[in-house]
Parts: C-alpha cells; sequence; structure tokens
C-alpha cells in the first residue's frame, strides 16, 4: 500500500469511530456526516485499488 491508499484508509475508520460516537450519543440525524465521509473514503480507496 502506497501512502495515499494508507492515509485514505485511516481517514475511514477515524470517521467511521466518529459516527459510531455520535451516534451512541446523539443520535443517527447527527452522525450522518460522519458516516458518510467513512463510505467516501472508503469508495475513493476500493476505486483506486481497481486501478
Amino acid at each position: 500500500m502506497k501512502l495515499p491508499d494508507i492515509l485514505l484508509l485511516s481517514l475511514s475508520v477515524v470517521f467511521l469511530i466518529i459516527g459510531i460516537h455520535q451516534i451512541m450519543t446523539l443520535g443517527l440525524g447527527h452522525a450522518y456526516w460522519a458516516i458518510m465521509l467513512s463510505i467516501v473514503f472508503f469508495f475513493v480507496l476500493t476505486y483506486r485499488k481497481r486501478k
């Protein structure tokens, strides 16, 4: 894995953890942004790996 791939994976995991914490404390409506960012970073990572 190259550095950009590692950064994308790390950002995906970080925003997933933030989203889970936000869901547990505030609810899904307030955590939607973090979960979506996590999914976007993960999709970008998988797109880069297939390319």
